[in-house]
């Protein structure tokens, strides 16, 4: 195979998801539209073998050289998507293939920077490369890499966490604001914006955005707290006690800590808190309404309230929190 300058090795194998390998692509393609000179960004899908990769989609995708092929060769980037199990419980669990992991370890060696796509960081620590290393993956198999390996520092919060030469991504669709960092460290911050506006993004989210919400954390087994949890988020602009609550939901003050506790792992007031910090975080990121406006619409009440839950929700303050992550044009208030 001829030398490539930014040859990107993308490992294939079957049940790997689908969108890990054909989301990276898509950014590096793009980014041709925003240069007026060649990339260099060649993009190779490498497995074992040419035959068909079935992906966990379903869907067929064809490796364009295999892994001894891609061996010899200089890699700029080489990027490790993942695979899970599901089982009938609904419990995820991350996949690693003992060859893939020898064949990632084998070209980790003559890679310039090497980067996982969502539960991707397991092979990546399978093959020892996260060794000493803070990383993140997708939020649900967080535990099990934490325990899998316990030389890795796992931070289940960020969208993706560059160490050195190694970046790890958290969730599948987080493949497009990792791939745009890696066009940034290339290009530059501007070009890589020009290439998340192609791609109907609001902005490329920097690496410390939150992959969680509270919409997304872990659903309820039983319909009264998801009752409650709904009945919450439709009445955050005004004062919410234990006592409304409970009455919602037509049980005792203490019974309700209990649900709480062992249904979200929190009590009441914690997770309503955590709902308000949640809609002032969409707010932060996506108006200009003030301070004052925000902790008033969120239920907070005043503006002392509003920073002292951001700062236990999130070590910052609703000015650094905006100043960080504002990713919308703002939109004023009284104005469409």
């Amino acid at each position: 195979m001829p030398a490539l300058k930014r040859l990107i090795v993308i490992v294939v194998f079957d049940g790997v998801d689908l969108l890990d390998i054909t989301g990276p692509p898509e950014v590096f393609s793009l980014l041709q539209r925003e240069v007026d000179t060649d990339t260099g960004y060649r993009v190779l899908l490498a497995a074992e073998t040419t035959d068909p990769v079935t992906t966990a989609a379903g869907v067929r995708v064809l490796p364009d050289a295999t892994f001894d092929e891609v061996s010899g060769q200089r890699i700029d980037t080489l990027l490790v998507p993942g695979s899970v199990r599901i089982d009938a419980d609904q419990r995820v669990t991350a996949l690693t293939d003992p060859d893939v992991t020898a064949r990632v370890a084998q070209l980790a060696g003559t890679s310039r920077r090497i980067a996982s796509v969502c539960v991707g960081a397991h092979i990546l620590a399978a093959a020892g490369l996260l060794d000493g290393k803070r990383a993140t993956t997708h939020w649900s198999t967080a535990h099990q890499l934490a325990a899998d390996h316990p030389a890795v520092t796992v931070d289940a919060d960020p969208i993706f966490i560059r160490d050195g030469a190694v970046w790890t991504g958290a969730g599948i669709s987080s493949c497009l604001d990792l791939s745009l960092a890696l066009v940034a460290e290339d290009f530059g911050e501007p070009v890589a914006l020009r290439v998340a506006r192609h791609l109907v993004m609001y902005l490329k989210r920097p690496s410390g955005q939150s992959q969680f919400s509270v919409p997304l954390e872990p659903v309820s087994t039983t319909r009264r707290i998801e009752d409650l949890r709904h009945y919450i988020a439709g009445h955050l602009t005004r004062p919410i006690g234990l006592a409304d609550l409970a009455e919602h939901a037509r049980v005792s003050e203490r019974q309700l800590a209990r649900i709480f506790k062992a249904e979200l792992g929190m009590t009441p007031t914690a997770y309503i808190e955590s709902a308000r910090v949640e809609l002032a975080r969409n707010q932060l990121e996506t108006t200009d309404a003030t301070l004052d406006r925000i902790a008033t619409t969120c239920g907070f009440g005043t503006v002392d309230t509003l920073i002292r839950a951001f700062r236990r929700q999130l070590a910052t303050t609703p000015s650094e929190y905006r100043n960080g992550f504002q990713y919308a044009a703002p939109q004023r208030e009284g104005r469409d």
